[in-house]
């Protein structure tokens, strides 16, 4: 709850919920609950309700996968078949509350742009409409060529960023828009052009044109969700909410009949029948920064889980085009979709040579506009194709990835082609996303974690060090706003050749003919000298320092607390791996045990070990109630110590991340996404190409001593670094008492305040 609430615009969802249906209705508060309530609730209170709604009559349980459907049913009755089918509930009918004028309404939350937000109450769960609504909303905000962000953010650029979605419920459901107004964008003006799209939409409906790519879309997204066997939007979850909710595990038929015979005048009258009813107006303010002074089976324990299966990887092929440019192809067959990722080693860390920015506006701006297309045109194209094209960088990479279905292969890779060869970088959209970078600098000074993670690399690397500048990738305002199309077109011209590049692809392909399009389409892309990047030892601070980033008002303290530790290749990446789960990376690791569910703290706090191509930093991190910082501070500091000294992991702890490994790989490897990344990870930090197609047995084999081990030469307590954001006066003077050497109170760019809280002056080690 109070994370929900902590985070920009978090507090719409109650505010919205109140809004639009009446006391009384069953809708009428957040799933969450109010706090009141949550505080006033007993355990005979959670037992009650679990004994109404937790009987086998009101429960589904949907099995998919490679599986033997006697065998699975007949497991399903050995271990549910004797649960009591529970008290006979009534399903709620169907209950739409209707508006007959606009209400409107505001607040205002510590965010650094306002928000405009339409609400409607619209038609249940499965319904026809609520399906054209699902249309409607892409045809509003889903891509450049949408009306809301065409109009708003691309034409006039008076909002950042424009989003809808219709929020499908059993019983009644909500259509929802907002837009994101710009700094200097004038609220009226984007709420006036919100009204004209919607009246537009209403009075003459979709085109032809829209709606044919609005289902493109639609189908594609269905498509590719049949990857997954589970997780949200996959097979398993398809198949038992539509039998939860319309006792018709085949229900999803109907709703993509309803997508394939949906006419531009069912979309109109769809609108025209609900948009013009009242709607809620919420109106979300950037708060000023004011300046101040029975059965066979043993329900004592859990059923044994079997002998899990080996996950299978494919097998890595490699060739090479005439250019240099590496191919790394995974082939799979399944599902028709190709995913493709082009990764140059470049990234944010070539920032340091260049200006803090400059990796992430250039490959922004990548693939808006070639030669022959416009923005716009690229993205009709992707849409009509069925897929995605993005292009983007990370810390060490930069990147252009298409995911496309494999009938339209050819058309989608001479699109590709055409954005990584023949970017126009165009004026107008350089000066569009420039400025949108600099907004979201503006959101990341205003969010706790990215507050944290933009001064981290500073302090745990070094100034001068190629991972120095904000993790975020996005770099100072003042940095960003003096770069120039010029600098862009550097980057390009400097990174993005092929012998600086390797393409990753995962799909139903041969290499052979693979080769034969890449080399048609990328085989005159021309190779040049790249510079060498450089990775100096960073100059650590080793006293003991903790840097305070004041927030007021935050409803929690996030903690991010960590240090530099070994590179790639220096330890087992195995060992490692397992001991992050054990210390902080599972929900049952020790950390979350401990600020979670010992303590009640944090709703999640976790610990992780980030990729890097030097020295790697090893966090933990944990958003917690605001009058136990110091304290969590002590605990997270006794979990890191006796880690390493008197609580070592235990076999019991490393069996169970071992087990739970083992059984969560072929799920994490279902799609051709994330074999691909997969891939990448491995090409990036250089591991052998049969690293996971080994991975699962290296997994079983792990000893307990390698994993103790490792825990020893990775984790450093002496040598972390704390970073704090939250209300620097409700937590101060109890950080004052923790023993820290150094207090220093620094603010979101990660630049020192005076004076210090407690200062002493930072002693560098090489």
């Amino acid at each position: 709850k109070r994370q929900g609430e902590n985070q920009p615009y978090g507090k719409q969802w109650d505010l919205l919920t109140k809004a639009m249906y009446p006391k009384g209705h069953p809708y009428s508060w957040t799933v969450i609950g109010e706090m009141e309530d949550l505080n006033a609730a007993s355990l005979e209170d959670v037992q009650e309700w679990f004994k109404s709604y937790y009987g086998a009559a009101n429960a589904v349980v949907a099995v998919a996968g490679d599986i033997n459907p006697q065998e699975v049913y007949n497991k399903v009755l050995n271990y549910f078949g004797d649960i009591p089918s529970g008290p006979t509930i009534a399903r709620q009918e169907v209950n739409i509350p209707l508006k007959s004028s606009d209400t409107y309404q505001v607040y205002e939350d510590r965010v650094p742009e306002a928000r405009i937000l339409f609400s409607w109450n619209t038609p249940e769960f499965g319904n026809k409409e609520d399906i054209h609504f699902d249309l409607i909303s892409s045809i509003l905000t889903s891509g450049k060529n949408s009306r809301l962000y065409k109009r708003l953010v691309y034409d006039e650029q008076v909002a950042s960023s424009v989003v809808s979605f219709q929020a499908s419920n059993e019983i009644a459901s909500e259509f929802i828009t907002w837009a994101n107004v710009k700094p200097e964008g004038d609220i009226d003006r984007v709420q006036q052009i919100m009204e004209e799209e919607l009246a537009k939409l209403i009075k003459e409906g979709p085109t032809e044109s829209e709606l044919k790519r609005v289902k493109a879309a639609y189908f594609s997204s269905f498509i590719k969700g049949l990857e997954r066997i589970g997780g949200f939007g996959g097979v398993s979850d398809i198949l038992a909410s539509n039998q939860t909710y319309f006792d018709d595990a085949a229900y999803y038929k109907t709703v993509l009949q309803y997508v394939e015979n949906a006419t531009v005048l069912d979309i109109q009258n769809t609108a025209k029948k609900w948009l013009t009813r009242g709607k809620h107006i919420l109106l979300c303010k950037p708060f000023p920064e004011y300046t101040i002074t029975k059965s066979t089976v043993d329900r004592s324990k859990l059923p044994e889980v079997g002998e899990a299966k080996s996950s299978q990887f494919p097998a890595l092929q490699r060739d090479k085009l005439s250019n240099g440019l590496n191919i790394v192809l995974a082939k799979r067959t399944g599902v028709p979709t190709v995913v493709m990722n082009l990764m140059f080693n470049a990234g944010y860390k070539t920032d340091y040579l260049s200006s803090p920015g400059t990796a992430a506006l250039a490959m922004d701006l990548l693939d808006e506009g070639t030669k022959d297309l416009n923005s716009l045109e690229i993205n009709e194209k992707l849409q009509l194709l069925g897929a995605s094209l993005y292009t983007y960088s990370s810390q060490d990479n930069s990147n252009i990835y298409l995911n496309t279905l494999k009938p339209s292969l050819d058309a989608s890779i001479d699109l590709f082609a055409d954005v990584v060869l023949n970017p126009a970088f165009p004026e107008k959209e350089f000066d569009r996303l420039k400025d949108e970078q600099l907004n979201r600098i503006q959101q990341e000074k205003s969010q706790p974690i990215s507050m944290a993670l933009r001064v981290m690399n500073k302090y745990l690397y070094g100034e001068g060090h190629p991972y120095s500048n904000p993790y975020t990738g996005t770099g100072y305002t003042e940095t960003v706003s003096k770069l120039s199309k010029d600098d862009v077109q550097k980057f390009y011209a400097t990174w993005i050749r092929p012998n600086n590049a390797t393409l990753v692809v995962t799909g139903d392909i041969e290499m052979k003919d693979l080769k034969s399009k890449l080399e048609k389409a990328l085989g005159k892309w021309k190779k040049a000298d790249v510079p060498n990047i450089t990775f100096t030892t960073p100059k650590v601070n080793s006293k003991n320092t903790l840097y305070l980033m004041d927030r007021p008002e935050s409803e929690q303290s996030v903690i991010l607390a960590g240090h530099l530790t070994e590179k790639y290749g220096d330890v087992s990446q195995i060992a490692l791996e397992q001991m992050v789960s054990i210390l902080g990376g599972d929900f049952t690791s020790r950390i979350n045990m401990n600020l979670r569910e010992d303590k009640h703290w944090a709703y999640g706090a976790s610990g992780f070990v980030m990729g890097a191509k030097a020295e790697r930093p090893f966090i933990m991190y944990a958003p917690v109630q605001t009058d136990k910082s110091a304290e969590s501070v002590t605990e997270l500091r006794k979990e890191i110590s006796e880690f390493i000294s008197t609580r070592p992991v235990t076999k019991e702890e490393l069996e169970k991340v071992k087990t739970n490994q083992i059984l969560s790989l072929p799920g994490q490897w279902e799609t051709n996404s994330s074999v691909n990344q997969s891939i990448t990870n491995l090409v990036n930090y250089g591991l052998p190409d049969d690293y996971y197609q080994k991975y699962d047995a290296n997994v079983r084999n792990l000893s307990l001593q390698e994993v103790r081990d490792v825990s020893k030469k990775v984790v450093k307590p002496e040598a972390v670094n704390w970073f704090m954001v939250g209300d620097r006066a409700k937590i101060a003077d109890k950080l004052d008492e923790l023993g820290f050497d150094a207090i220093i109170e620094i603010d979101a760019d990660g630049k020192p305040k005076k004076p210090a809280i407690k200062e002493v002056k930072p002693e560098i080690k090489n």
